[in-house]
């Protein structure tokens, strides 16, 4: 009994045409295309356009964050038990640039482009209330109002940031696009 049960369990491979397997017979390359019907004003390719289009760290490819967004990043931030804090840097610090590399030799482990900006204050070990990173960011931006400001995460359990954007861009700069001008 073992042994017919086995046997009608498997199964003796079938032969198939080399064209049965690549491409199904019958279907041209119309058939299996999908349009709009508009073709000519279509457009699914942009160019990103390199000048005056710098870009920082998470969520870099969208507006400016409101204070309600966030506000939401540090609740997700803080119900993943991870520590806010808030960096900031002169404009002409914020961006790796040959000039503020610090490079020992032509290959050297783990040199810092830029990686780290100054600390605002301590990490905010405990904060379980986005108004206080808010409150903070707003005292950040009163005293260093043309420097950037980021928000980045810190895992003490994993000693590494987690994530880090930029939550104040300085009015004077000129570095970058609006996301509508990013592509042309």
């Amino acid at each position: 009994m073992a042994s017919t049960i086995s046997a009608s369990l498997v199964k003796a491979p079938v032969a198939t045409t080399q064209r049965s397997v690549l491409k199904p017979a019958g279907k041209t390359f119309k058939a299996v295309t999908v349009s709009n019907g508009n073709v000519q004003k279509t457009s699914a390719m942009m160019v990103w356009t390199p000048v005056n289009n710098k870009f920082f760290e998470t969520f870099s490819y969208l507006p400016p964050l409101s204070g309600d967004q966030i506000a939401r990043q540090v609740d997700y931030i803080v119900l993943n038990g991870w520590t806010p804090c808030l960096e900031f840097a002169d404009p002409d610090c914020a961006y790796v640039s040959n000039d503020s590399c610090v490079r020992f030799g032509n290959v050297s482990v783990g040199y810092q482009d830029n990686r780290y900006w100054t600390m605002w204050k301590l990490p905010m070990f405990g904060c379980t209330d986005p108004s206080q990173v808010l409150k903070e960011i707003s005292n950040c931006e009163r005293a260093f109002p043309d420097a950037y400001i980021r928000l980045v995460a810190f895992d003490a359990i994993r000693q590494v940031q987690i994530t880090g954007f930029l939550v104040h861009r300085p009015m004077s700069a000129t570095e970058h696009r609006r996301p509508n001008e990013r592509s042309v």
